[in-house]
């Protein structure tokens, strides 16, 4: 009875290997050929679109879907995010509803606490990202930021008190 569910037949590996093969040469070559955007997860959006990549190779892999009705999906996926990229580009509208805003979490010793309750995100989650970045003392940290991605940065203090910094896009509500 186990058996069918650890080996079915010869043929049927073959086959995998051979979709496996070139599934994975086509989304390696779309990929390239789309640039860097396709895989970068710069926001949520982009994070759906690598999943939905990685679904659809699945797929072809495991002969779910023929090769060719895979690399077509593949190139509807690469060329909607793309298309929603560019229109976010040009679009300040459109660029709002599709990416979300950074969110401030900490900020100078203070933690923004209407904030972290939003985004459900804790105290020692916060503190666990300073850790990450090799802080001990927290008066050393300017900020901790949940970037567009859901990711957190941890910006130190400058020494220099400088006027441009990487804070500016921020809700103004702690700064």
């Amino acid at each position: 009875m186990i058996e069918k569910y650890l080996f079915k037949d010869w043929e049927t590996l073959y086959h995998i290997a051979i979709c496996a093969s070139i599934s994975f040469l086509a989304l390696f070559i779309f990929i390239r050929i789309s640039g860097k955007r396709t895989l970068a997860k710069l926001n949520a959006f982009d994070f759906v679109v690598s999943v939905t990549l990685g679904s659809t190779l699945s797929s072809m892999m495991l002969l779910k879907t023929t090769v060719a009705e895979g690399c077509i999906a593949l190139i509807v996926i690469i060329v909607l995010q793309y298309l929603l990229a560019y229109l976010a580009k040009k679009s300040t509208m459109l660029e709002k509803a599709i990416n979300s805003t950074p969110s401030l979490l900490f900020y100078n010793g203070k933690f923004v606490e209407e904030v972290m309750k939003r985004e459900l995100i804790t105290e020692e989650e916060v503190y666990a990202e300073i850790r990450q970045y090799r802080i001990e003392n927290v008066d050393d940290v300017r900020a901790v930021v949940m970037e567009l991605n859901g990711e957190l940065t941890v910006i130190k203090k400058s020494d220099d008190g400088a006027l441009n910094t990487s804070l500016e896009d921020l809700p103004k509500q702690a700064n």
